[in-house]
Parts: C-alpha cells; structure tokens; sequence
C-alpha cells in the first residue's frame, strides 16, 4: 500500500533511521496519522537497501496483536520475529497497551542491534516510567493532524478534485484535519467520523486509565471548553461559568478534568508570556483544539466564526513547523502569538479575519507588534486581504503562507 509521504515530519526522523541507541517515539492524538507515517518510514528503510525480513512490525491495536499484554509476551514477540542479519528495525504502534513494555525496549536498545520506534497516542507515554529508565534515551517527534500544506497534498494524493486557495481553505477549516476524513465526501460522514475519533479518544485513552466517578460532568466540560477554544480562560473563570450553568465541581477536579484532556491531546494549552520580564504568566490560558474537527463535529452549526478559528490553524501550523507558542503580553496590549525557536529566536503574531473593515481595525493589529522594541520580525496574518505594508511588520494571508507551506 502506498501511503501519502508527510515530508514535515519525515525530514525530523531521516537522520535517526539507523541510529540503535535512540528511540524514536511518535507522540500524537489517536487518528493523527502516526501510524501511516511510521509505515512511510518503514518502506523508506526498505528502499534503502534493508532487508525486508529485518523489519519488525507489530500494531497493538490490530487483530493478532491485541492479546500482547504484557512485557513478558511483548519480548517473546519481538525475538520470535528478530530473523534478519545486522540491525533490525521494530515499529511498535500503540505501545502504551503493553504493561511494563519500558524495560523490555531499553534492554532491546540495549542490545545495539536495534533501531526502535514507538508510538502512542496520549501523554502518559512519556510520563512516569519512560522518562525515568530512558532519560537521554529517546526523541519525541509530535505528529499533528493535517496542516492546510498537508491537506492540498493529500487531497492530491488521493485523486480528489482541487477548488481555488480560499475555498480550499474554507473547507479545511470547516472539516478540520484528520487524514482518513478527507476520503470522505459529504459533510455529515466527515462528522460522523470526527465523532467516533472523539468517542474512541475517551474510551481508549481516557475511560481505560483515569478514574472519572462524574462521567456527565467531565463530558460537560470537555464540550464547554472545546466550545470555547481560543477564549482566554483561567480556572476561577471557568468555575464561575460552570456554575451559572448549573455544574458545581472543585477547583482541584476541574484542573484534573482539563490535564486529562491535555494529555489525551484533544486540547493544547497555550501560556502567556511577558515580554517585559520575558517569563511566563501565571493564571490565565487559552486552550487550542488539536484539531478543529472536535468543534464542528460536536456542533451543527457550520458557520464559522474566523477569529478563534484562525487563531487554532495558525497554533497547530506553528507548532507543526517545531516552534513553541505562546500568547504575548505587552503592557496593556495583547500579541495573539510568540514563536520561539531556541532560546532567543522570536517571531510575533497577529491573527486576525480582515483588516479592512476599518482603520479602527487596522490599528489594533498593528499596535500592539509596533509597541515591540526588538528587531526580530513581526506577522499580521489575514484570510484574504489586500497585503499592504506599515512599519516594517510583514502582511500575509494565511492561506497562500500555508499552502506553500512556508515557515514564519
């Protein structure tokens, strides 16, 4: 089978194809693509000369699979399977459905004579055990849902007719990003999938392994904040608003309930930083949905409210491209996004539907990126205005920059 090359994510991995003493984990929500990709990687090595019978695949998810459960069977597979001469290469997919399956990956690693890769689809996979036996021991490669650049590619892939940019556009952020959706035509089966995704999230990644007593009531809060992604939000704030709508709950369940969605990575948490002192800002966040599908598929309305939608394709662009985000804080003002690569490599954001409602509206994107006194290079990004140019600060539509897949 062929698989759509996602080069973003293969260009980070290539150079640690043959490297035994690392492990490669790919990190991702369920239904991402990271199994697909992990296959491209694994016809790749064949392609490089490999022996198939040096590659071994085991997807614990699937039938003749499921039954590993254990380390001790996890072990007894992979040697059972380990045939070929010189370094084999072993894909685990869904690694996290074996008990204790750590110390039987470091003691393959540490046999030098193979090259792993892992994948899981929630946090708890680089959380307790796997940090502390392997520290040093590993690289994480966090695979998003399709960016726009991605979703044209794909869309060619699959021999699915092309509208212009804008509508393009305006279909990806209706429909959201997930791979397996696009083979989908009508919009109703494109929901329905992106709800079985959301279902299978919180029975295999959440039900399985948290204690949840108030299944309504983390159910209210997982559709109140998804239905409020972009917003900032602080944890009083969302207490209050739970309550007006009739939930009360503890402050300490709440910050629970959202840490469990975090890490099933159905939201991102996005924190403030402070220009001025250059450090992050306690309190208030805002939370980015992992992939804008979770919001229409929970949602019958389909039209679009672009501010907080542009804001989400632009934070999961962003970090797709390997760069940590962050709201911005300058005095007063307020600079929708920092990028940071490396420690002092900034870029600043301004996201915004249109600036040519008025010179009102103008003002306000361009204000707060003119307040920044640094010399590192400043973004007003629009759907589809007229680019102008004003005090050195770059002017791009987010549908051109993303489809040729250019970086920031």
């Amino acid at each position: 089978m062929k698989y759509y090359k996602r080069e973003t994510y293969l260009q980070k991995i290539r150079g640690f194809y043959h490297d035994g003493e690392l492990i490669k984990v790919l990190t991702g929500v369920r239904r991402c693509g990271k199994s697909c990709l992990m296959r491209t990687i694994a016809d790749e090595i064949i392609q490089s000369g490999v022996a198939a019978e040096n590659i071994i695949y085991i997807e614990l998810d699937k039938r003749g699979f499921k039954s590993i459960t254990t380390a001790e069977q996890l072990e007894n597979l992979i040697d059972s399977q380990s045939v070929g001469i010189g370094m084999k290469y072993v894909f685990i997919d869904e690694i996290q459905n074996v008990k204790g399956f750590e110390a039987v990956i470091n003691a393959f690693r540490e046999d030098g004579d193979y090259s792993i890769f892992i994948t899981g689809s929630n946090s708890y996979l680089l959380s307790g055990e796997l940090v502390t036996k392997l520290t040093g021991r590993y690289l994480e490669f966090e695979v998003f849902t399709l960016t726009f650049d991605e979703y044209i590619g794909m869309k060619l892939f699959l021999n699915k007719p092309l509208l212009g940019t804008l509508d393009e556009f305006d279909a990806y952020v209706a429909e959201g990003g997930f791979p397996k959706a696009l083979q989908y035509d009508l919009p109703d089966d494109k929901r329905a999938y992106v709800s079985g995704v959301t279902a299978e999230i919180f029975q295999k990644d959440i039900r399985q392994r948290m204690k949840i007593r108030r299944v309504s009531v983390f159910e209210k809060i997982q559709r109140f904040i998804i239905n409020n992604f972009g917003a900032t939000t602080s944890l009083t704030s969302l207490l209050d608003a739970l309550e007006r709508d009739g939930t009360k709950i503890k402050r300490e369940t709440l910050n629970r309930y959202i840490k469990i969605l975090v890490d099933a990575k159905i939201l991102y948490e996005c924190d403030r930083f402070d220009l001025k002192s250059r450090k992050s800002i306690a309190g208030e966040k805002k939370y980015y949905l992992s992939d804008i599908g979770f919001y229409y598929a929970t949602n019958t309305d389909n039209r679009i409210n672009y501010g907080p939608v542009l804001e989400n394709v632009t934070y999961i662009y962003a970090r797709s491209k390997g760069y940590a985000v962050s709201v911005g804080r300058i005095g007063r003002l307020e600079c929708d996004f920092i990028l940071r690569k490396g420690q002092a490599d900034y870029r600043y954001l301004q996201v915004c539907m249109t600036m040519q409602q008025s010179r009102v509206t103008e003002d306000r994107e361009y204000r707060p990126l003119e307040s920044i006194t640094d010399n590192y290079p400043k973004y007003v990004l629009t759907r589809s205005d007229m680019l102008q140019q004003r005090n050195g600060i770059i002017h791009k539509n987010l549908p051109d920059m993303m489809r040729n897949g250019e970086l920031f």
